[in-house]
């Protein structure tokens, strides 16, 4: 019996995709500086994505393709001034949730490294999972 990978039966599979300290600007804050110019957010992210299908080392399409994640996130954190970082970790949860059905679990940290002189940041974390 031949028990290669290949020739093994698809069972689900849960993979995780992280991204640590994905630095951008965004226009965030209530403050007056805030609303006048952007400032460096940084993202550290994890997504839970189930798949049923064999990865295939020469398909980019049998996975979940993780430059597509990034750019949901960054589209998402610079595209318009959003006041506070809750708003803004839930509208990116919910615009994962929305563009990928495969992600399962949300797990986001956004913070902002300059809001504070004797921290080195602050921010908000939310995780989420898909309600079936």
């Amino acid at each position: 019996m031949n028990t290669t990978p290949a020739s093994m039966p698809s069972t689900p599979v849960t993979r995780r995709i992280f991204f640590k300290n994905l630095e951008l600007g965004a226009r965030i804050g209530i403050l007056e500086h805030e609303l006048r110019a952007t400032q460096p957010i940084h993202i550290d992210a994890e997504f839970d994505a189930l798949s049923s299908q064999r990865v295939n080392d020469q398909d980019i399409a049998t996975v979940l393709d993780y430059r597509q994640l990034r750019s949901a996130m960054i589209e998402e954190c610079t595209q318009a001034h959003v006041n506070l970082l809750e708003t803004l970790v839930e509208q990116v949860a919910a615009r994962i949730f929305a563009e990928f059905p495969e992600i399962i679990r949300v797990h986001l940290r956004i913070s902002k490294p300059q809001a504070f002189s004797d921290c080195d940041a602050v921010g908000i974390e939310l995780e989420q999972f898909r309600h079936s």
